[in-house]
């Protein structure tokens, strides 16, 4: 049996002292967006603060604002390809930019399009004459 002489102890709030309750938890006031829990690429929004409101956040893409969920992370698109992960001289192309289907993206060479990767940069071959090494009075010939 519960003995009721044990409910004597007052629960206040850290952010609003004057909201108390004796012998039970108090209601407080609570953001829950304060410990981000959408994560990255993502806003959250706590529409109501007000005492015992909880798992009422709304996480939003970054990305597409129309992209949201309520109590948890939203489920964003990433292109990879704007990190440029490719790099000079390639062009990225990512079919899928879901979360699931990372390193999807595909990096051709400009020069040849038979030349790519998945994942990863390409191994393109440069025509290293293009960027001028010898400088003025000078031929530059490159090995084809």
């Amino acid at each position: 049996m519960f003995d009721e002489s044990l409910k004597d102890f007052t629960c206040t709030c850290d952010k609003d002292a004057s909201v108390m309750a004796t012998g039970a938890a108090a209601t407080c006031e609570v953001d829950e967006c304060s410990m981000n829990p959408c994560g990255m690429d993502q806003s959250c929004e706590d529409p109501n603060t007000s005492h015992g409101s909880q798992h009422d956040f709304v996480c939003t893409c970054d990305s597409d604002k129309s992209i949201t969920k309520i109590d948890g992370p939203a489920t964003c698109e990433k292109d990879e390809c704007s990190t440029d992960p490719c790099g000079a001289g390639q062009t990225c192309a990512d079919p899928n930019p879901s979360p699931a289907s990372l390193k999807d993206f595909t990096c051709t060479c400009d020069k040849d399009a038979s030349v790519m990767a998945t994942g990863t940069a390409a191994t393109c071959e440069i025509d290293e004459c293009s960027m001028n090494p010898c400088g003025m009075g000078q031929s530059c010939e490159y090995p084809r």
